[in-house]
């Protein structure tokens, strides 16, 4: 079931208030009422451009198809449940921004979804955050227990745990400057960030990404952000 949907701003004012809204949006959930309420809010918002999916199936068919640059996603869907859902989009290159939409998760839960790209969760009793957290999304951070936040470290830390101070964390081999590109990447930095930050080229940031990869054994940078994080990698700036 789809509907799509696109109005013209009335005035230029109003227009660049909507310029960072006119992107394509994709809601996947299984029940009517949830997509009905989601549209109208969406449309209140100022978004433009709306599509809404029954399933997690019906969701991937349309990312596939129409790529949207926004997905909103419940957890509990039939066919393609959101979590595997996520997994499949995380296989792909896309730009895809994913807020997750859920009645409950836990701290488990949500570490699983930003691992694999989600960049918001948002739970069905505070629907009043919805424009907040698209907001924040949409300015490349990401919302969690009702806020945005800055970096991949403020999310994970406090859901990975802390490990004791007075312990001497290992390295694993990784160089200070390795450790360095560790720590932008736990802020969040991307590859051409990180070169200006470290005065360096991008083809060689990807080569130190690439050895601390194989060094830790981690497969990608939010992996390897939480692993960053679980063994005290990090240094506070």
């Amino acid at each position: 079931m789809q509907s799509h949907e696109s109005r013209r701003p009335r005035g230029r004012s109003e227009a660049r208030e909507r310029d960072a809204r006119t992107g394509r949006l994709l809601v996947a959930d299984d029940d009517p009422i949830v997509r009905d309420v989601l549209q109208v809010r969406l449309r209140n918002l100022g978004f433009t451009q709306l599509a809404m999916a029954s399933d997690g199936v019906d969701a991937l068919r349309q990312v596939q198809e129409w790529q949207p640059h926004l997905l909103i996603v419940d957890l509990l869907m039939p066919n393609l449940p959101g979590m595997e859902l996520l997994r499949s989009l995380s296989t792909k290159a896309s730009p895809l921004l994913t807020i997750v939409l859920t009645s409950a998760i836990s701290a488990e839960q949500v570490v699983q979804a930003l691992q694999l790209g989600a960049r918001g969760i948002l739970t069905k009793y505070a629907l009043e955050e919805l424009g907040p957290a698209l907001d924040a999304v949409l300015a490349g951070q990401y919302w969690v227990h009702g806020k945005p936040v800055r970096n991949v470290f403020e999310v994970l830390e406090p859901l990975l745990g802390s490990v004791s101070s007075n312990s001497t964390p290992s390295k694993f081999g990784l160089t200070p400057r390795e450790l360095s590109v560790v720590n932008l990447i736990v802020e969040g930095c991307s590859n051409r960030e990180i070169s200006a930050q470290l005065h360096i080229t991008e083809e060689t940031v990807k080569s130190h990404l690439t050895n601390i990869f194989d060094k830790v054994g981690m497969s990608s940078r939010l992996e390897l952000a939480m692993f960053a994080i679980d063994h005290k990698l990090v240094t506070r700036r």
